[in-house]
Parts: C-alpha cells; structure tokens; sequence
C-alpha cells in the first residue's frame, strides 16, 4: 500500500507540472475577452405584464441579441432571435427577454411548479455574480407560462446539490432551496414568447457602491431543437454556472437597500396510531418564528424559535444491499440556505459537518429544535458562517439536550478561481456528563491554474473522548477540465480514529486513490449522433492492513443523440474483500475475497416529450454469486400541470449461501392549479422492511417557499402484532413580514 500512494504522489506531482506547462502554452482566455453589457438606470419602474415589445420603457434599453449555441450546433449562432434588456432602479434589479419563434405552436411548458426543472422545456435563466468572485451567484428562470426558478450557486456549481427540489445535498452546488421574494412574469404571441424579472435588491447580497461590476451570463433552451445558447462562449462540458468564464454587467450604483423580515408559523397537528389498540390519537398545536436581518447587503443574520419542518417531503426509501452507510439528503430549507458556505470534505463520503444531524437521532428519531442562529456572508473577499443550534433532550430514545456549533471561514482569491478556509464544528452535550462532546477542525483549498484546472483539498482532526490516535482525515484531488477533457486524480485517507460525529462517513478507516480520463467529442457531420464521451475510471478503499477492501475499475461510453436520446455502455471490474459476515436482509455473505464482473447499460430517452424514461441495468458478479439489477424513472406529464413519475430498483441477488429480491418503489404525482398552488404526493413501498408510506402536500405558497401546507402523512408495515400504522395530519401557516422596505 506505501508504494502505492508513493505512485500516487508521483502521478499527482507529475499532473500537477503537466497542467502548469499546458497553462503557459495555452494561457487562459483574458477576461477582457468576455463580453461586456452596462446596466441601464431607470426613473420609471415597468409595469411587470410580460409586455415588452410594446412597452416603452424597455424600448429605450439596447438588447444583447448575440447569443452562441452549446448544442446541437457548437459554436454557432443561436437559431432564433432573442432579445435580453437589463435595467435597475434605486430599489428593484429588472430583466426582460424576448424569444422570437418562427413556430409558437411548437413552444414546450412542462412544469408550472415553482424550481420545478427547466432544462426539457422553452425556457430562460440568467445568472449574476453580485460579488465579482467568479465562484458564487444566484440564479433566476422562468419558461412561457412564468414559472419561479430561482437558485444560489456556491463554487461554480460543483458539489452535492442535486437538481430536484427535494433532494438537496450538504456540499456547494447548485442550491434550490434557496428561495427569495421576487417577481416574474410571462407572455405568449404569434412572436414567440416574452418575460420580465423584477428582482428587489434586498432579495440579494452583494457589496454596495458605486461603478460596481457582476458576473452575468443567460441562456436560452429550445425544446423543438433539443438547443441551448448561451451570452458567453463556453468550453464543451461547461455550463453557465462557470461563472469564471461569464460576461461582465458594469456601471452598478448600488446602496443598501436594508432587509428585516419577521416569519411566524402556526401550526396544528392530528396524530392517529392504529398500531396500539384502541387507537392512541392525539391533537397538538405549537408556533415558531424567523428573523432574516441583512446587516449589510451582503451579511445576513437568521435567528430561528422552536423551528419546524412538518411541510418537508419525506426520505425516498432505501434499501441496503452492501455493509456501508446510506445516504439520506438534507431537505429541510433552514440547512439548506447557504450550506454551500458551511461544507467541508468529499460530498456523500466523508462530509465533516452534516446537518441531518440536528433534529434527527441516529435511528431517525425527531428531536425538538429549541432554536438557533446563523450568520452567513461575505466581507471583502471573505466568506463567513456562524451556525449555533440547540436541541431538546427526547427521553424515549434517550438523547440528551445538545448545542451544535459550526464556524466557517473561507477567502477568495479574487480573479485566481482559488480560495484558502478553515471550519470548527462542535456537539456538546447540556446534561450532566462533563465529557459528552465531538470536536473537528479542519482546513481546505484550492489552487484555480487558470480557466482549464485545480487542485483542491483538506485536512480535518477529530477531538472525541477516549480516542487518541489515528483521528485524522485529509483528502488531495486535482483536475483538468477543458475542450472535453476531464481530467482527474486524487487520494483521500479517513484514519481509524477519526468521529465527525456531526458529519457523515459512508465508511470508516480507509485509504482511497481514484483517477478519471474522459474525452467529449462533438460531431460535426454524423448524421443524428451529437457527441460521444469516452471514459475510465477507478477508485479503490484499502484498510490500514494494506488489503484492498473495495476497487471498482469501471470503462465506460457515453453515445448522445440530436434528439436528447443518451445510451450508456459501459463494464465494471469489481474487488470485494469481506473481513467478516455480514447480512443482507436475511442472507449472509461469508468472509472472504471477491472480484466479478458487470455489463452496465443506461438508456435515458428525450425529456422534452410527455413521456420519457431512464433505466440503469446491471449483470454480473456479486460476491460470491451473481446479480441482475434494474433501476430507472419514466415520466408522464399532461400539459404544464400534470406531472407523474414512477421510480424503482429491483435487484435479483443469487449467492451461494441464498437468495434475495429487493424491490423499492416510489410513485410520485403532482398537479399545479397556478405556479404558487400545487398537490404533490408521494407513495412508496419496499419488500424488505414491507414498509408502505404515503406522503401528501398541499400547497398555496405566498413567497420565498412560505404559505399554507396541508400534509397527510400514512406509514404502515405488515406486522399484524408489533406492526406500524399511523397517520398524521398537519395543516402549517407561515407568513413573511418585511418590515424594512
């Protein structure tokens, strides 16, 4: 194992001065090379209608119409006229688009619901980076019929937020949980379709003062092309949130507009649980409120009482076919407003601070939030975060009362793409133990060489009563991504010691290279082929007796069509060491050393038709038998107000000590009556704990993701005697007061 890190090293040192030179031959692209736009001061405020053709105060602002095609034509113009005008006054940020359209008949809406996905429908999204750090922003987006998509981006888009709604990560990315108070609305005509963004300037941070200068790109989707067009030129496998790579929006003078805002909920709660006999119900009423002060626009202080989280959609289902940790996302919209800010480590492996672990026990168990603050922002180039919560002891399940406190700072340096931070996260427990705590610190980086790579990483020590040694992790990963090339090595080692127990470790005690060569290439002339994507990948977990405990080798194509048609082929080379028994539901795999192989096949059809589909299938190995494993999503949508998914996974395991099916499935339909209303539910079943839970959502949002909710929660099993079957029924009511306007 030390010879193999050795080369690991070398490789890494040897990337590393492969990268310099390729950045002094090729220097990145001068900033001055983006393009420019001056942002136009208006008297008069627009009427928000939709209305711009005809509306002469936008008439006067000159239109950026250049926009530049991603796919399916790389490089050329983009196939229909567009318009984008941007004005401001003394209050509001306001953008207008014109999307001219030869065929307004072929205009594709599939979702009305607010941060609902827009990339598989006609729609626009711009984004700004009200700092000038060319790592963070804020994104807003709207389709024809003037659905509200808004989103904060936390280091260029990279980390755990995944795109849907309800299954936000902890780590940077892409957060749409954000939700601030804005406005948006749309028009359709023989023309094509029009809208206006109107944006007030305490729904967004940024630094004051005069000739200021953001980050701004947009981009255009045309559903009949399957096209994307951007204002700014982008490599292959970029996107607009590499906001390094964005335009320039100058001549900002901007004051501080003050932001306090005072969200109280009330809330009512029916309990029935038929699992006891008779049945127990019980009916309870509490309240809750949250205080939003900006105390400069761009550092903002929350202050949260007895905080609730009943509107929260429930976990997807899990079942676990391995002897590692599950992952369950964050969804709760306090933790994940500025999360990118407070993340530390190797997303959904080896996160240092991880906020499921407030409020929820280790067997998901819920623990009353007595309350807590957060103060989260930027002075200068520095970004902060203070987080302090305190929770109620449970005494069912005996948890005592805890304080969880995390501190977070992080530099940029600016126009380098490089930042330098460290984070401090403490459990204390409040009972009378005097040696019930948790401490990590850590530190993390990362080198931006100029446009096309990076080096980044950290390194965290755990502090736990009773553990001495080993308590250690750190993590190195650099990467060249440019002109299709991702390029990517790195090493991470967790020591055995080490308990981030406000964290998340998938695995204990590990050592782990990994590497990734892929190639995107663009077709010019190959009939309906768009792109292939050539790739090898590995990583490998080695314990601290030098065994090799998991290696997953894995070589891969991916062949994209003009039409949106993706099909994955791909064969997987897998090492298992298994150092003692361990159970899959009721199936033991023996202790021994494992290697197999996998056939992997995705399919993922166009998601701009009404019925679309993935599926993800595996044939092959599995320790000491085989398995066939099938997963995917089709998707059935009527209109832009009907939308339906059905999800499963189902694994047919065959080992030589027995046999298993696993089979989990989720059913999710929606129906929005306006971009504000909406009825969601979301029905799920598994044959293994033959748990059937039920999750349904009313909702009649006023803004920034407050309103009314009507949930009705159903969880049942099969157990006739020790079985579960409740019911709950919880009705909540917040309201947002802006007290500073």
């Amino acid at each position: 194992m030390k010879n193999l890190v050795r080369k690991v090293l070398f490789l890494f040192v040897t990337f590393s001065i492969y990268i310099l030179q390729a950045q002094q031959e090729n220097p990145q692209t001068p900033t001055t090379d983006r393009p420019e736009y001056y942002a136009t001061v208006i008297d008069q405020d627009p009427e928000i209608d939709g209305e711009i053709i005809n509306d002469p105060v936008w008439q006067k602002i000159p239109a950026i119409t250049d926009l530049i095609q991603l796919r399916p034509n790389f490089g050329a113009a983009v196939s229909e006229k567009t318009e984008v005008r941007i004005a401001y006054s003394q209050t509001t940020f306001y953008v207008s688009v014109v999307c001219y359209d030869n065929d307004p008949s072929k205009i594709v809406v599939s979702d009305s619901r607010r941060d609902a996905d827009l990339n598989d429908e006609d729609s626009f999204l711009f984004i700004i980076d009200t700092y000038h750090d060319q790592q963070n922003g804020f994104l807003f987006g709207t389709n024809a019929q003037g659905m509200e998509y808004d989103a904060q981006i936390d280091n260029e888009g990279k980390g755990n937020f995944n795109a849907n709604r309800q299954q936000g990560g902890v780590i940077g990315g892409t957060n749409i949980n954000w939700d601030a108070t804005w406005q948006v609305q749309s028009q359709i005509g023989e023309y094509g379709w029009s809208a206006e963004f109107a944006i007030p300037f305490r729904s967004l941070r940024f630094a004051s003062g005069k000739n200021r200068t953001w980050g701004l790109n947009f981009r255009r989707n045309i559903s009949k092309n399957t096209e994307i067009a951007y204002w700014t030129s982008l490599p292959l496998g970029f996107d607009m949130k590499r906001l390094s790579l964005a335009g320039k929006l100058n001549g900002l003078n901007l004051k501080n507009p003050g932001n306090l805002k005072l969200i109280p909920y009330v809330l009512g709660q029916h309990v029935n649980d038929k699992s006891v006999s008779p049945n127990e119900t019980d009916t309870d009423f509490d309240a809750g409120a949250d205080i939003k002060y900006s105390i400069t626009p761009s550092l903002t202080l929350d202050l949260t009482y007895n905080t609730d989280f009943a509107q929260v959609e429930v976990d997807d289902q899990q079942v676990n076919l391995d002897r590692f940790n599950l992952f369950f996302p964050e969804k709760r919209a306090f933790f994940l407003e500025n999360a990118g800010q407070f993340g530390v480590g190797s997303p959904g492996e080896v996160d240092l601070f991880f906020s499921r672990r407030i409020g929820i026990g280790d067997e998901g168990d819920l623990v009353p939030i007595i309350g807590g603050a957060r103060l989260s922002g930027k002075v200068g180039q520095t970004n902060v975060g203070f987080l302090s919560m305190f929770t109620d002891d449970v005494v069912d399940a005996d948890i005592e009362k805890n304080n969880f406190t995390v501190a977070r700072v992080n530099h940029d340096f600016q126009g380098t793409r490089s930042s330098l931070g460290g984070i401090f996260i403490n459990r204390a427990g409040l009972g009378d133990t005097d040696d019930d705590y948790n401490r990590v610190f850590a530190m993390d980086g990362k080198w931006g060489i100029g446009n096309k790579a990076e080096i980044n990483g950290f390194v965290a020590k755990s502090v736990t009563p009773g553990i001495e040694d080993n308590d250690h992790a750190f993590k190195i990963l650099g990467n060249y991504n440019w002109d299709g090339w991702d390029l990517r090595a790195g090493y991470t080692e967790v020591g055995e010691g080490f308990n981030p127990e406000v964290g998340f470790l998938q695995r204990t005690a590990f050592r782990k290279p990994e590497f990734l060569v892929l190639k995107a290439h663009r077709f010019q002339n190959a009939g309906k082929l768009l792109e292939i994507r050539p790739h090898v990948s590995y990583r490998g977990y080695w314990n601290f007796d030098d065994q090799l405990i998991t290696g997953f080798l894995h070589v891969d194509n991916h062949w994209e069509f003009k039409s949106g048609f993706e099909v994955h082929t791909g064969i997987n080379f897998t090492t298992e060491r298994v150092v003692e028994d361990f159970n899959i539901s009721d199936v033991t795999v023996p202790m021994g050393n494992y290697k197999n192989e996998e056939l992997q096949l995705i399919i993922i059809t166009n998601p701009n038709t009404a019925f679309s589909f993935d599926t993800r299938t595996i044939i092959g190995g599995y320790f000491n038998g085989h398995q066939i494993s099938n997963s995917g999503t089709a998707r059935y949508r009527i209109g832009d107000r009907f939308n339906s998914s059905l999800t499963f996974r189902h694994s047919d395991i065959q080992l030589d000590t027995g046999n298993l099916t696993a089979l989990v499935g989720g059913l999710r339909l929606s129906y929005s009556f306006t971009p504000r209303i909406f009825l969601q539910s979301l029905i799920q079943r598994n044959n293994i704990s033959n748990v059937t839970s039920v999750n349904a959502r009313f909702g009649w949002l006023q803004n920034a993701n407050t309103g009314l909710f009507v949930v009705f929660n159903v969880v049942k099993d099969d157990d006739l005697i020790d079985g579960i079957d409740n019911q709950v029924l919880t009705i909540k009511y917040t309201h947002r007061f802006d007290l500073l306007n």
